[in-house]
């Protein structure tokens, strides 16, 4: 039986599914929303359905935009649309932003194939991307997967997809840890996995 009302509770459940969140942080910040303000509160929960209700995917790379519009980075017209970034997720996007030293566009896969996970290619936007590189005449693409066992199988596969396609295929260099995050590295080392990718 649980000491505390069902509404904190059930917060705390919540709270507990987002990612990297653990049932005592969860639990800290069900607290922490006990005791804040009302219209703190509301503004909290005027940004999590503004999140849900206003905020889409770029139709050409995924990344986050408005429902229906190209996102910023599509829409700049100083990147080089010949140059195409992969990633796993919109926050590795911003990872390499933060570094500085990109200036192409991206392309955003959505997870990461695992079988154990039933995420097949299907689930990807593989086919986005091999229609993207003729459409736009990519001539190279830089693969930006995490270092794992998952980041390391969605890149083979990858690089078997476009090996058919005339482009210059390169990997970052590792100076990202092995078994570690994009989303987590600092901006230099982030900065140097660019400045060393080797081709593929």
């Amino acid at each position: 039986m649980s000491l505390l009302p069902p509404a904190v509770d059930r917060l705390a459940e919540e709270l507990g599914r987002l990612p990297g969140i653990g049932p005592k942080t969860a639990q800290r910040l069900a607290f922490h929303a006990v005791r804040m303000p009302a219209d703190r509160s509301r503004r909290l929960e005027a940004a999590v359905a503004a999140v849900r209700d206003e905020v889409g995917t770029c139709p050409e790379c995924f990344f986050i935009a408005a429902p229906g519009e190209l996102c910023a980075i599509c829409r700049a017209p100083g990147r080089d649309p010949r140059v195409l970034c992969v990633v796993t997720d919109p926050s590795d996007v911003l990872a390499i932003e933060r570094a500085g030293e990109y200036r192409g566009r991206y392309h955003v896969l959505g997870g990461t194939l695992s079988p154990i996970d039933g995420v097949g290619p299907e689930a990807l936007h593989l086919h986005e991307l091999v229609q993207r590189i003729p459409a736009q005449a990519v001539r190279e693409v830089i693969l930006a997967t995490d270092s794992d066992v998952e980041g390391e199988a969605t890149a083979s596969y990858v690089i078997e997809l476009l090996a058919p396609l005339s482009l210059e295929l390169t990997r970052l260099a590792h100076g990202l840890p092995v078994g570690g995050e994009l989303a987590y590295a600092d901006e230099r080392t982030v900065a140097r996995a660019f400045s060393g990718r080797l081709p593929v």
